[in-house]
């Protein structure tokens, strides 16, 4: 019996599709958070808008220098208090909307790998918006992480470092 030829090569191409399609390795997560702080937007932007800056306003950084300052290209080396280190390239700085861009040039001390983020200042009023975005990929690129490598670690990780830095954030611009 000779079965027809594009029936059955439609067969062999679906089951050849799905092989890949289960074999996925990890996606792209996001985290994003943000806060208003009662005080104005150029205030608040005066505080961070330096890349070598993170060390004054967020609670885990003991160092921040930044090798050429805001221009990009710049490298940051974070020095964590309790230990730990991140090295992270400043990809855009543009001070008229206050914002800058970054990327993390090695795992260092987060469950992440490619991971780039931004944080931005708007004006509400009297106050300031600040958000802080990053986008990035579990620790572990291969399936089955294990638990302190995987998406969820990866955002806990994400989501606490941006909470506790803007929670400061507010706190000290509100004092001043």
């Amino acid at each position: 019996m000779k079965l027809p030829r594009r029936p059955l090569l439609l067969a062999l191409l679906a089951c050849g599709l799905a092989g890949p399609a289960a074999a996925h390795g990890p996606t792209r997560q996001k985290v994003t958070e943000t806060v208003t702080i009662n005080a104005p937007a150029a205030k608040v932007w005066g505080l961070i808008r330096n890349f070598d800056a993170l060390k004054t306003w967020h609670p885990a950084v003991e160092d921040s220098p930044a090798d050429k300052g805001n221009e990009e290209g710049s490298v940051r080396q974070l020095k964590l208090k309790g230990g730990g280190a991140l090295t992270e390239t400043l990809e855009a700085w543009d001070d008229a909307k206050m914002r800058y861009s970054y990327r993390a040039k090695d795992k260092g001390a987060l469950p992440v790998s490619n991971y780039t983020s931004t944080i931005s200042v708007k004006a509400d009023g009297d106050k300031a918006i600040v958000e802080w975005r990053g986008a990035f990929y579990r620790g572990y690129p291969n399936n089955d992480p294990p638990p302190d490598q995987n998406d969820e670690a990866a955002v806990k990780a994400v989501t606490g470092v941006y909470q506790a830095g803007l929670a400061n954030l507010k706190t000290i611009a509100e004092k001043r």
